[in-house]
Parts: structure tokens; sequence; C-alpha cells
């Protein structure tokens, strides 16, 4: 294969990587990359050490993310002939040419040893820098992530909109494809995924289930929007809402009585709200309010957070279901309201992040620590949770 920015060096297929048993995670400390780069092996020490991601980044050793903490691989610092040389291994040659015409991509790919990979190029000075997702092997449940069993309601509503929200790396596109996969063991649907890259690959168990890509399959979520209608799906499900159009045709697409499910950025459930309706020019504003209050099912905003065991994170998680008073809000431009709804309405299913927190502590899944370093408000954890500041110290 051709290399994006240079000649690619003989790969030495007999390389053995050193293991220093000290450190188990300085594994590479007298490995000089020149000439001797292999993804295959920085991917298989990744997967081996249940690491989320990997970076290849100029004048840095390889760093993987373990439980959401950034790590190196050895001491020996990646040239961008190096990263070079990784991408080449990843992409095909009409990838390599959208990268060189856009100088970033985000791609996909599936590796016999290690699954599915989302990966991301994009230049920087000086060369490329390189991140790599690894997706867990099998197509994720709402069981196996331990998510709350009310997601399993929300997602067989017949129409309508479903947000799932949070910031970068918090799982929200696992969270989705654990949503489509209970619709597709529960039968009787045809799906519709438009993605940017498609990350999970679903195969039929009781759904029809038809998965475009962005770039691929399709030049874009407005334009995919336009014609789905005709492929008649009950369920259609976008990879993210971020800018006016995609915003405008899903709420269009969950007008004519389908479900529609998406994610944004937004680090809380009532800014996720706010933020659909400022993508709408304010002429349009409260039109929009209006439309969204009468559509929207829910809003599912999570964080990872480290277990107790130091083994893997789950998702706290805070949920706002669209009741009454929560469309009221939306409808007359209260969104700043929203969280009081979220906090009185507990006995609905709606749990704020710090409630979330507070009982993933409770059932001993985290730390009192970890509760506190991620929650919003501690003096509100402290009264839920009965803890005296005191106690905060070795929890």
């Amino acid at each position: 294969m051709a290399s994006v920015t240079g000649p690619i060096p003989n790969v030495n297929d007999n390389h053995t990587v050193k293991i220093f048993p000290k450190n188990p995670l300085n594994l590479l400390p007298d490995w000089d990359y020149t000439g001797n780069m292999d993804v295959m092996e920085l991917l298989r020490i990744s997967s081996d050490l249940k690491a989320s991601d990997l970076h290849l980044v100029i004048d840095s050793p390889p760093l993987i993310r373990v439980n959401g903490e950034l790590q190196e691989l050895g001491t020996t610092n990646m040239t961008a002939h190096d990263i070079d040389v990784a991408l080449t291994q990843l992409t095909d040659e009409e990838q390599r040419q959208k990268f060189l015409q856009h100088k970033e991509l985000d791609f996909a790919c599936t590796l016999d040893d290690y699954g599915r990979l989302r990966c991301n190029v994009a230049r920087q000075m000086h060369g490329i820098s390189l991140a790599v997702r690894l997706l867990p092997p099998a197509v994720p449940t709402i069981d196996g992530l331990e998510l709350p069993q009310i997601l399993k309601d929300l997602v067989v509503q017949p129409r309508g909109l479903l947000l799932v929200t949070g910031p970068t790396g918090s799982g929200k596109s696992t969270t989705l494809a654990a949503m489509i996969q209970h619709l597709n063991q529960t039968g009787g649907h045809h799906i519709i995924t438009i993605e940017d890259p498609i990350e999970y690959v679903h195969q039929r168990v009781k759904c029809a289930i038809t998965q475009r890509q962005l770039g691929e399959d399709t030049n874009s979520y407005p334009s995919a929007l336009k014609h789905i209608l005709r492929q008649n799906p009950d369920v259609i499900m976008l990879g993210e809402i971020r800018d006016p159009e995609t915003a405008a045709a899903a709420l269009s697409v969950a007008e004519t009585g389908h479900l529609v499910l998406s994610t944004s950025h937004a680090p809380s459930a009532p800014q996720a709200v706010e933020r659909i309706i400022d993508l709408f020019a304010p002429q349009e504003r409260h039109l929009a309010e209006a439309r969204l209050a009468s559509l929207l099912i829910a809003v599912v905003c999570q964080t990872l957070v480290p277990r107790a065991s130091g083994k893997g994170r789950i998702a706290a998680m805070e949920v706002l279901i669209a009741n009454p008073a929560a469309k009221s809000m939306i409808r007359e431009s209260k969104v700043h309201n929203l969280h009081n709804v979220i906090a009185t309405n507990r006995e609905n299913g709606m749990i704020t992040m710090d409630e979330s927190l507070a009982e993933l502590y409770k059932a001993g899944t985290i730390t009192l620590k970890t509760v506190f370093s991620y929650c919003n408000d501690a003096s509100e954890v402290k009264k839920y949770l009965g803890v005296h500041s005191q106690t905060m110290q070795g929890r």
C-alpha cells in the first residue's frame, strides 16, 4: 500500500516486545519504532490491558487510556514517520486520499484479532496524530452495561425523540448501541442507523437493521433524513445532532410518527435541551421549543466513573423524562427549571446526576471519593447520603 506522506519501511514481523515486569504498563522500553512500526502489536497490547483508546502523537510514547486515565507505553517517542506507517497499516488507498484532501478523517475498521476499531486521524504541526477507540467485541446490552432499566421502557416508545448526551468519551454511542440491541431482541421494527462512522455492526435478531455511514453511504445527515421515509423505517438512529439542518430534519421525521434516537455533547440533560433549541435561528426559537416539547421522550445524560474495584468504569446517568411539567418548561422557555423537574420526579423514573452517583456509592459500585469528584453539588450529595465531611476521608 502507498504511504500517506512517504514510503513504507519494511515491518519486522519477528520483532518481540520486551515486557518490563516491575511496571506492567511500561511494555516497550527498548523498542526503536523507526522502521519497525507495527500498529497491530500496539493494538494487541492495548487489548490485553483492556484499554479503551490508543493514541499516537508525535514526540510522545504511545498512549493508552485505561479506566479513563492516559498512560504511556514505554519510553520511545513516536516520530511523524512512525505514525504515518501506523495509519498506512490501518487504511486503504481510498481512505488515505480522503485524508489527504480533507486533512482529517473519521473511519472504522474490523480486524480479526481485535474486533471493531473507531479511528480518527488529523493533521498537526510537523505530521499527523492518530486516535483509535477499541470497541467491545460484542454489541453491548442494557443489562450488560448495568444501565438503568428505565431505558428499556423509553426505547420502545413508538414515536418521538430520545437523546443521549454527555462529554466526549462518556459512552454515548455504546448506550445507543445497547438500546438498538434491545429493540433488535424484542422485534417488529425496521431500524435505520446513520453513523459517522459505523461503530457497532448489528446482526439481525428480530429486527431488520440498515446501517449507513456518513461519507460512504450518504453525504450528510440532512440528506439521509430527506429520503429516509421512503425506506419505511420504524426507528432511526442518528450519530449526532450537531447543526440546524440536522435538528430540523430530525424533528420533522419524529413528527411523522417515527422514533428518533441521537446524541449531543451537552454536560447535562437540561443543557442538551437548550443546545437543540439554540441550533435554530432566533425567529424560529419559539416554534422549535413547541416542536421539541411535543416530541421529546427523554434525555439521558451520562458520564463514566471508575468502579471501586479498579476494574473498568460504569455510567452514572441523569434521566429527564418529558412529562407534562417538563414539556411545559420547554414550551415556556424555562429550560433552566428542568433540573428542578428532575429532582422532584424521582418516583416517575427521573434521577439527577448527583443522585445517580450517590446510588452507585450506596450499591458499593463506586467510592465516596469518586462521588465527590464527579458530583455537581457536594452539599446536596451529603444531605442525600447523610454524610458528614469527616467521613469523606479514606472512603
